[in-house]
């Protein structure tokens, strides 16, 4: 393999019987597709999104998608490959990814994963259950219940007939709760219980750790606040970049509806509220920010208890901008610790 110039060769990557692949997390708006570029230029890595909202056709602007221009330079796999009418889980995340993993590595390359999807990254390092198919009906009669009586109510819900399973989710979990429902509803057996009976008898998509080895790292900033007013420029650039009209073509849509998980992003569920007549145009930046802080800080929670994670702490500055190069430079130390990468100053 050609390593920033250097041959390094297999059977220094191979360890373990295991072959590599790198997981790139942060907060949204920290940077990581940015320094996922700067990696795909000095290292054999193929990037493989792990952005819930990037995975959806015609979600490009607000969901910060990389430019037509730099995926035709820098591929991304797990981009625009489900329509916004249509669910994702972490289920099929799981299963998706390990094909791209495997379809990287026979090409002699290592997987980069990037994005800020935390479940979706736990569900890959975890595993999950082999549970059964979805029912669109018992799905629609769970969803309607959430738009009269909101998820607490169903979250109460689930607590009642599987305290074990809802000790594990937020009271707002939509998609985790709504899929506990129906397992339960479909199956008459706690989800929990099923989910130890698979453990026990080998029935569930096995940890990624069993055939690769996991390098984690995260970006994560030194200073909040610095982080938020990346946030809000961000946003600002996507409202004067089209988005009002890349949401009406989705609003304008029969099979679209805002219970959609692709429709309850941050900012889109705003614009659409807006186009609904809920709120004024003014108030979109404001309330999508909000929601967008509400994001990082939910990712941030997930990180600082993350495992074996290497964390890179990004000194934001007041402008909003940081070295991408000191980044770079700090993730390639911790690569060249880990054998994935060969310092060619050493």
């Amino acid at each position: 393999m050609v390593l920033s110039g250097l041959i390094l060769p297999m059977s220094k990557l191979l360890q373990n019987d295991k072959l590599p692949a790198i997981f790139l997390m942060g907060p949204t708006a920290s940077g990581k597709t940015d320094l996922a570029i700067e990696l795909y230029k000095c290292l054999p890595v193929e990037i493989i999104n792990v952005d819930s909202s990037q995975i959806y056709k015609g979600m490009d602007i607000g969901s910060a998608k990389p430019t037509r221009e730099v995926l035709n330079k820098v591929p991304h796999r797990l981009i625009g490959i489900r329509d916004p009418s249509e669910a994702y889980s972490a289920a099929d995340f799981v299963r998706d990814a390990r094909q791209e993993m495997k379809d990287i590595t026979e090409q002699g390359r290592i997987p980069l994963l990037v994005g800020g999807a935390m479940l979706y990254f736990k569900a890959l390092l975890d595993g999950l259950a082999d549970n059964p198919p979805a029912d669109l009906l018992i799905r629609q009669k769970i969803e309607e219940d959430a738009k009269k009586y909101g998820w607490p109510y169903l979250h109460a819900k689930l607590k009642k007939v599987d305290p074990i399973s809802a000790k594990g989710l937020h009271p707002n979990h939509s998609q985790r709760i709504q899929r506990a429902l129906e397992i339960f509803q479909i199956t008459g057996k706690l989800p929990s219980a099923i989910k130890k009976n698979q453990k026990e008898n080998g029935s569930i998509i096995s940890p990624i750790s069993r055939d690769y080895r996991i390098i984690q790292i995260a970006l994560m900033p030194l200073k909040r606040a610095h982080l938020h007013q990346r946030i809000e420029q961000r946003f600002k650039a996507i409202l004067n970049s089209n988005f009002k009209a890349e949401v009406k073509l989705l609003f304008d849509r029969e099979d679209i509806h805002k219970d959609l998980p692709a429709i309850r992003a941050a900012g889109y569920k705003q614009m659409w509220e807006y186009l609904s007549g809920e709120f004024e145009y003014s108030d979109i930046c404001q309330l999508s920010v909000a929601a967008t802080r509400q994001l990082a800080k939910r990712q941030l929670t997930w990180l600082r208890k993350w495992p074996d994670l290497h964390q890179i702490q990004v000194d934001y500055t007041s402008g909003g901008k940081f070295s991408s190069q000191e980044v770079l430079s700090d993730c390639l130390g911790i690569l060249d610790g880990e054998s994935i990468y060969t310092d060619p100053r050493q």
